[in-house]
């Protein structure tokens, strides 16, 4: 079963990469270039669109194995393994789901690529965002929260995707920073839908485990064109709005009821994405306090907050590669431990976060 998911991140990987070399190469033609300016980081143009290979790399090993699913069920055999006989309802259940997201999140990829080479109304762009979340909601990808009213959990669950969309975004302003977050925070994920059963089926969450691998695979292939310590280009908004998308919503298509802690399972996605959503938060928070727009761009995220405090970029990118790490890393014992020992996981966290905050406000 795990060499076939294995597969599944390297197939990725094999067309994420090689999609990188195509993107640096015609990007410029189109306009897709990342310009030095006053709230940038780099010094000469950079091919953007990057995204669009990480969409490649998502897309296009689901088509093909949309393509030999239904080429399976059409002409079944006793010679197919075990495991796609046993899942192949299953996967032809989930298959509609999947195209619904991958759609909606192929509408997010081109509407941050067209504001990568257009500069779109910041309106514009929330609005598309939170129709997209919309519309991901009524496909099913949604919070439950163990609270009996659908409209309450629908908006919660609208404005997590649009906030997880976004702090991607806004995450992404040092090479490597917003795709390698992502890929540690989607790795943690994936290991708690293998490591923790579906408390309906005692079975690992294997189409939500699965579909991660390949973004991750998408991830890293994109990572090798752009990372701590080069970057050939960039991921721009299309890149980062899908990541953020694809994360949030497989946040909420998991399940996390029915457990001895289920409640406090419900923080599993909070504690993966605390990063993401600390810099978020963070930042608007210090724009309002500077009495500006929570939605002008400026240099005040935590990437450069370190820098300010002596680390150079790539330490504060590997800084916050680590901080990522620790925070996602008390996920994996919430299934294990009792509400007491959930809150300990939860407190460290936010000790954590609070440490971070008190050493970027110190003075040098």
């Amino acid at each position: 079963m795990y060499p076939a998911f294995f597969l599944a991140f390297l197939a990725a990987f094999a067309v994420s990469y090689p999609l990188g070399f195509l993107v640096r190469r015609y990007s410029p033609r189109f306009g897709l270039v990342d310009q030095p300016g006053h709230r940038k980081i780099h010094d000469a143009p950079i091919a953007t669109g990057g995204g669009l290979g990480i969409w490649g790399g998502v897309i296009l090993p689901f088509a093909i194995a949309q393509v030999c699913l239904f080429a399976v069920a059409a002409f079944p055999s006793p010679l197919l393994p075990d495991f796609i006989q046993l899942h192949l309802g299953g996967l032809l259940q989930q298959s509609l789901k999947l195209w619904i997201l991958l759609g909606l999140g192929t509408v997010l990829v081109v509407l941050g690529t067209l504001d990568d080479r257009y500069n779109l109304s910041w309106k514009l762009r929330i609005f598309v965002q939170i129709l997209v979340a919309i519309g991901a909601v009524m496909a099913g990808f949604r919070a439950s929260l163990f609270i009996d009213f659908p409209l309450l959990t629908g908006a919660l669950s609208v404005i997590w995707i649009v906030l997880l969309i976004n702090s991607f975004n806004l995450l992404d302003n040092m090479n490597g920073l917003s795709a390698g977050v992502a890929l540690i925070c989607a790795a943690f994920l994936a290991a708690v839908m293998f490591l923790a059963p579906d408390p309906t089926t005692n079975q690992p969450q294997l189409f939500l485990g699965g579909f991660l691998l390949v973004l991750i695979g998408a991830i890293f292939g994109f990572l090798l064109h752009n990372n701590p310590f080069y970057a050939k280009m960039f991921m721009g908004d299309g890149g980062a709005y899908l990541i953020g998308f694809l994360l949030a919503s497989t946040t909420l298509g998991a399940t996390y009821s029915g457990y001895a802690t289920s409640r406090t399972t419900l923080f599993v996605p909070v504690l993966i994405l605390a990063v993401p959503i600390y810099d978020t938060v963070s930042v608007v928070l210090i724009r309002l306090s500077e009495g500006r727009s929570p939605v002008e761009g400026d240099k005040k995220h935590f990437s450069h907050r370190l820098v300010d405090r002596g680390l150079t970029k790539t330490q504060a990118v590997l800084t916050i590669y680590l901080t990522t790490a620790v925070c996602a890393a008390g996920s994996l014992l919430l299934y294990q431990v009792d509400f007491f020992g959930a809150t300990l996981i939860f407190a460290q966290t936010l000790l954590v976060l609070f440490l971070i905050a008190i050493l970027e406000s110190s003075r040098q």
